[in-house]
């Protein structure tokens, strides 16, 4: 598992499985995201084994697929609905952490600068500069 925080309240990391919930929690995660959707991963790595094993240890799961190149406003909306509700920090995950950290910057776009969400996730290797635009329109339509 590779634990890679954007800010002190969110995270994100390539695919998890079921026995990495318990170094989660001991982490202070409260919540997991699953923004990677079960057609990509075998069974054993699907959503519903991961949110068991999240569900027994006390955190809150929240699934949120999205898929590779078709990245939906729902998706965004929520993302950011899982964020606020959120009761401490959240870990998100997908394949890379790429898509979590997309997701992420488009739903707090106009509550962050623009330029530490496309920064932060680019600490860790991924790109959301080609994203400027979007989190630019995303954060006028919410002033």
């Amino acid at each position: 598992m590779d634990i890679r925080p954007l800010t002190p309240a969110y995270a994100v990391s390539p695919q998890i499985e079921p026995d990495d919930i318990a170094a989660i929690k001991a982490a202070g995660y409260t919540t997991v995201i699953c923004n990677r959707p079960d057609s990509e991963i075998p069974p054993e790595l699907h959503a519903d084994a991961i949110r068991a094993a999240a569900e027994a240890a006390g955190l809150t799961f929240v699934e949120n697929p999205v898929v590779g190149g078709a990245l939906t406003m729902e998706n965004v909306i929520a993302q950011g609905a899982a964020l606020d509700q959120a009761q401490g920090p959240v870990l998100a995950y997908c394949a890379s952490g790429n898509r979590s950290s997309i997701v992420w910057a488009l739903s707090r776009a106009g509550m962050m600068r623009t330029d530490d969400l496309i920064g932060l996730p680019a600490r860790h290797g991924y790109e959301l500069e080609g994203l400027r635009p979007q989190i630019e329109a995303l954060a006028a339509q919410r002033r």
